[in-house]
């Protein structure tokens, strides 16, 4: 199974981006992952919310291909711990030829890639930085990563 991570906009903090990166190198050793960063839409002063959710809705689309198991990073989302959320991966390992997590932007995101979403997924009931949310993430994944394989990171 390949694994993509979908977000919008670069990541602007330099130490954000340095643990990111370390996670992402970290997960390329239990399976394959790439990390697509969509451009942040330019001139957004003159769109409402929703026009730029549409228009990073049509972005994040077409990155995705039919057979894709698309998956929202949402706070309406489900919440797993981390166990149970290696359990979930580990099942998505056998059955998804393509696994793609999305972050939106600061708005969430459009009707269309709802619509088009296989599951969502919760980190936290909290409302949090899209840009904190990526190095969170690549963590889990790493985290359920080392689960899967009976290593000793995670302790509970």
């Amino acid at each position: 199974m390949k694994t993509e991570l979908i977000w919008i906009g670069k990541t602007v903090n330099k130490q954000l981006m340095a643990c990111i990166d370390d996670y992402v190198e970290r997960i390329s050793h239990y399976m394959p992952l790439t990390v697509n960063t969509i451009a942040e839409l330019k001139n957004t002063k003159n769109l409402s919310q929703e026009q730029q959710k549409e228009r990073e809705g049509e972005l994040i689309l077409k990155q995705i291909q039919p057979s894709d198991t698309v998956v929202l990073l949402d706070e309406h989302g489900h919440e797993y711990r981390s166990i149970e959320f290696a359990s979930w991966l580990q099942t998505k390992q056998h059955t998804a030829r393509r696994l793609v997590f999305v972050i939106g932007g600061p708005y969430g995101f459009s009707p269309a890639v709802y619509a088009r979403a296989n599951e969502q997924l919760s980190l936290s009931r909290m409302t949090l930085s899209h840009q904190m949310i990526r190095l969170m993430f690549t963590e889990q994944i790493y985290r359920a990563c080392t689960i899967i394989k009976g290593e000793p990171y995670h302790h509970e």
